[in-house]
């Protein structure tokens, strides 16, 4: 990560950065202020854990990609109430296990910011989660071709 972004502190900074950086055609710079940003909601949420941190982030990506597809700030209006009630990793497991897959990733995808599903996150956290979630996530991240 670029210095200047790794040092900015808070996510309305890593937004006017993005935006002068795409002004200035460095779309590696715009991706990694958003990064930036994500990161930093998701720090300011106070996870538990390390799973729990890129669950958050994984949410907050989405909302970039809806943002970015409503031309608006836009919240995860169904997951976050999820989060509420039953707890970030069971709000993850939750949304994998759904037998439609979640929306999310081809939006990801399009954006770069495909190791930001939440069938990444299990992956990268197997233990955090069960076996069912595992396996599901292991399916569909090979039927996407990033496994």
């Amino acid at each position: 990560m670029d210095d200047r972004i790794r040092n900015l502190d808070t996510p309305k900074k890593c937004e006017i950065f993005a935006k002068n950086a795409l002004f200035k055609n460095r779309e590696d710079l715009a991706k990694q202020a958003k990064e930036r940003a994500i990161e930093l909601k998701a720090e300011a949420y106070g996870a538990e854990t390390l799973a729990e941190q890129e669950a958050l982030k994984a949410v907050y990506a989405y909302e970039e990609v809806l943002g970015a597809n409503n031309g608006k700030k836009t919240r995860a209006s169904r997951t976050w109430p999820m989060i509420q009630k039953y707890g970030i990793i069971n709000a993850v497991e939750r949304a994998v296990n759904r037998k439609v897959e979640t929306k999310g990733y081809t939006a990801l995808v399009e954006m770069g910011l495909e190791a930001y599903a939440f069938e990444a996150v299990i992956l990268r956290y197997p233990h955090q989660f069960s076996e069912d979630a595992v396996e599901i996530s292991r399916q569909r991240m090979r039927e996407w071709g990033s496994l």
